[in-house]
């Protein structure tokens, strides 16, 4: 008899696990990554933007921070998705992974976007619902303003001035959709951008640099060249021709800096890769790099240095991991990365950064409504140990009892009847069990009557 109550116990408590595992799992922290393009460190300075100052209070804000050389979109949004500097990476397509898996679900713009359009950008539900309907728990997104803005009216414009409060406005709209959806407790955002912004400065304030009207230099010694993009260059020359092209455009324009690959300063971290070519180049702030003539017409331009300060980039983090009303030193983009992993709680890959270097914003008690859970769970699971408790002893004194009885009864048959010996017990007919532990105590009762089914009548369950 009491093995099978031992038995119904060990069911019982592998049958309440599942819902404690199922509350863990909706304990996990999630993370949200927004990226705005282009989006300088001081664009929030000379525009009313309430709801990232909001951010900042209630969060974390850094100074500034650095985004790796080159400081350019597409690889620097790749490096704040997996910690790399420029030499440490190649990415030949545009499926992300992690450990081999493959991103499943994405949403890809279409190549002539209109940013202006802000009710577009309101597809923000359907991260929301990422999030909650399929229990994603790590979401990127991406906006492509105030680069745009930038680009086309300059970074000093009313027009740039005009999307970063579209922008701030966006990042409201996100936190109200967090708050629906009931995530404020349990989302973590962070918002970055891949480079800053400058003006570009033009002729006649300053010389402009083409590489065709610098004495001794000629495209005839050129195998391949990269230039036209902005303030940086690349060129493969002709067999035997490196030195004479170098020495050529060392001094060329004031505003230019050329580079053997090798000899490239080792804390833009871009020699070591076997793909970038031969000589590199790179303008000063508010200088672009033209070819036979000037083409680029760029109002603002990055891709500069990334010590320049107007390469710079934002910073904001809010949610139950992050401290409040925090600002930070100066920090690297890269640093994201592990940052994120932490918060996620999954093993890093090889990467530039470190979580040491932002450790420091986190809440040192960790989330607050994951720990809710955790204490919910253990108290829930005491309270079930104690009732399974309870009953087993309730029913190993009634199978006593009965069993006591049932002796005491056998001797009173052997002597004359003074009164019938009975005792019954009834359950209420209304009586309903709709619960898992409930349905485990009726299993358990069942298995005391079947071992009282020798009782003969003298006793009813």
């Amino acid at each position: 008899m009491l093995w099978k109550l031992l038995v119904c116990f060990a069911l019982l408590s592998q049958a309440l696990s599942a819902p404690l595992k199922d509350l863990r799992r909706k304990a996990r922290v999630k993370v949200l990554l927004i990226s705005f393009d282009g989006f300088r460190w001081d664009y929030d300075q000379d525009v009313d933007t309430p709801n990232l100052d909001a951010m900042a209070r209630e969060g974390v804000k850094a100074k500034y921070a650095t985004p790796p050389y080159l400081t350019i979109t597409i690889r620097n949004t790749i490096r704040n998705l997996n910690g790399l500097k420029a030499g440490s990476v190649h990415f030949p397509d545009t499926a992300a992974t992690y450990q081999g898996e493959k991103v499943g679900i994405s949403e890809v713009e279409p190549r002539f976007y209109n940013y202006s359009n802000e009710t577009v950008w309101r597809k923000i539900d359907m991260v929301m619902d990422w999030f909650t309907q399929q229990d994603l728990d790590f979401v990127t997104l991406y906006f492509g303003e105030p680069d745009s803005a930038g680009h086309k009216h300059g970074p000093d414009s009313q027009k740039r001035r005009d999307m970063v409060s579209q922008v701030d406005r966006t990042v409201g709209y996100l936190q109200s959709q967090a708050q629906q959806h009931g995530l404020e407790n349990r989302l973590n955002f962070i918002i970055i951008a891949d480079h800053g912004m400058s003006t570009v400065l033009r002729k006649p304030a300053v010389k402009e640099i083409v590489l065709s009207q610098i004495p001794g230099f000629s495209f005839q010694d050129i195998k391949f060249h990269l230039v036209d993009y902005g303030p940086t260059g690349f060129l493969l020359p002709k067999d035997g021709q490196l030195e004479k092209v170098y020495n050529a455009l060392k001094s060329g324009h004031p505003n230019l800096h050329v580079y053997k690959k090798e000899e490239l300063p080792a804390r833009l971290r871009y020699a070591n890769n076997p793909r970038v070519l031969p000589i590199v180049m790179f303008a000063d702030p508010g200088y672009v790099i033209n070819g036979y003539f000037t083409v680029q017409n760029n109002k603002g331009e990055h891709g500069f240095d990334n010590e320049a300060m107007d390469m710079k980039t934002i910073f904001r983090a809010i949610g139950p991991d992050f401290k409040k009303n925090l600002i930070v030193d100066p920090i690297e983009t890269v640093e994201v990365y592990a940052l994120m992993c932490e918060l996620l709680g999954i093993k890093p890959e090889p990467n530039d950064g470190s979580i040491e270097r932002t450790r420091h914003m986190l809440n040192t008690q960790g989330n607050k409504e994951s720990e809710t859970y955790s204490l919910e769970s253990q108290v829930f699971m005491g309270l079930v140990s104690l009732a399974c408790f309870l009953f087993l002893t309730g029913v190993v004194f009634i199978v006593h009892t009965a069993r006591r009885r049932r002796k005491e009864s056998k001797r009173a048959l052997s002597k004359p009847a003074s009164g019938k010996l009975c005792r019954t017990f009834k359950l209420n007919k209304n009586f309903s069990f709709n619960d898992p532990v409930s349905s485990f105590l009726l299993l358990c009762v069942s298995m005391v009557t079947v071992d009282l089914k020798d009782l003969k009548g003298q006793y009813s369950i």
